[in-house]
């Protein structure tokens, strides 16, 4: 282990690697923790997101129920070796799901 500070990334600002360098070490933890589970929340809308773009129907299915907005897309969501469908739709910054039923093997 060196003595020395490290080297801040090249990517980051500046004025945050000053902030961060003003905190104490049990402070940088939490700062740590906490960016880890921002990138991953981040990262798993940006998979979500994709998934809905990459599962969009041409046509809407005349099953749609009342409560699930014309704009829904059905997406398979692989739970406990169990795969299921899903009515999945954005509603501002938040994806919104709705069971629709199991997926049938034989299909």
């Amino acid at each position: 282990m060196s003595y020395e500070p490290p080297t801040p990334p090249a990517e980051l600002p500046p004025d945050l690697v000053n902030t961060l360098n003003e905190y104490p070490s049990e402070q940088l933890q939490h700062v740590a923790r906490y960016a880890e589970e921002l990138a991953e929340h981040k990262a798993r809308e940006a998979r979500l997101e994709e998934d809905s773009d990459e599962s969009e129907i041409e046509e809407h299915p005349d099953d749609l129920p009342d409560d699930v907005p014309s704009k829904a897309t059905i997406t398979i969501k692989e739970i406990n070796d169990n795969r299921y469908y899903y009515w999945q739709w954005r509603e501002g910054d938040k994806v919104t799901s709705k069971y629709k039923g199991p997926v049938n093997p034989d299909e």
